[in-house]
């Protein structure tokens, strides 16, 4: 079983390298770009599976997605992410993926899924589905959202925007409709008010 895993997180690729090869999938390539992994397709040829991180250089939203497909042979291409939303999800299915991967799953779970797509399976997970409607809150959209709980992780704005593959400036603007929605002072207040409320 060869499996390529692309994410620009040294100790996250690295990590779910060294598991799937404990768990006998033997030949685990990984890369740290899509340019990367795509160089890796053109040289060795097509994998059975290819797990793309969302949020990686040269992955501009799902068009990435499409070229690993493309380039992929018609073979599985998953996106594995930490921060992308439900939404995301369906529309990276919509796009040909065989599943998606929340960096939060259980190693067990993964190694499941993992299995699960190169039989020919579509993944999602029903509880990170399920999870992520429910995390739309109050009167705040979902994107609003998103940003709120990057806030509450003490994120900056330069740091939300990559997560989410945004502009900074949307960000900006994102982080003053919080502050008047929720009547904070500030994106620190903002975030203290969130967890106060539960929304985070």
């Amino acid at each position: 079983m060869r499996i390529l895993v692309a994410d620009d997180h040294d100790l996250v690729r690295e990590t779910i390298a060294l598991f799937l090869e404990a768990k006998g999938m033997s030949d685990v390539v990984s890369a740290d770009s899509l340019d990367a992994a795509l160089e890796v397709i053109e040289r060795t040829g097509a994998f059975d599976l290819v797990l793309l991180d969302y949020n990686m250089p040269g992955m501009t939203g799902l068009t990435g997605l499409t070229r690993m497909i493309d380039a992929n042979e018609g073979r599985p291409v998953a996106l594995l992410s930490g921060t992308a939303s439900a939404q995301i999800a369906n529309e990276a299915l919509a796009a040909g993926a065989a599943g998606f991967i929340p960096k939060t799953m259980g190693t067990k779970s993964m190694v499941n899924a993992i299995r699960l797509m190169v039989a020919g399976e579509v993944f999602v997970p029903f509880s990170f589905m399920k999870k992520s409607e429910q995390r739309t809150v109050g009167n705040l959209s979902e994107r609003e959202t998103e940003v709120l709980r990057g806030l509450g992780e003490g994120k900056s704005n330069k740091e939300i925007a990559r997560d989410l593959d945004l502009q900074e400036v949307t960000i900006k603007l994102h982080v003053k409709t919080l502050c008047r929605k929720l009547n904070a002072r500030n994106r620190t207040q903002a975030a203290m008010i969130a967890r106060d409320r539960g929304l985070l």
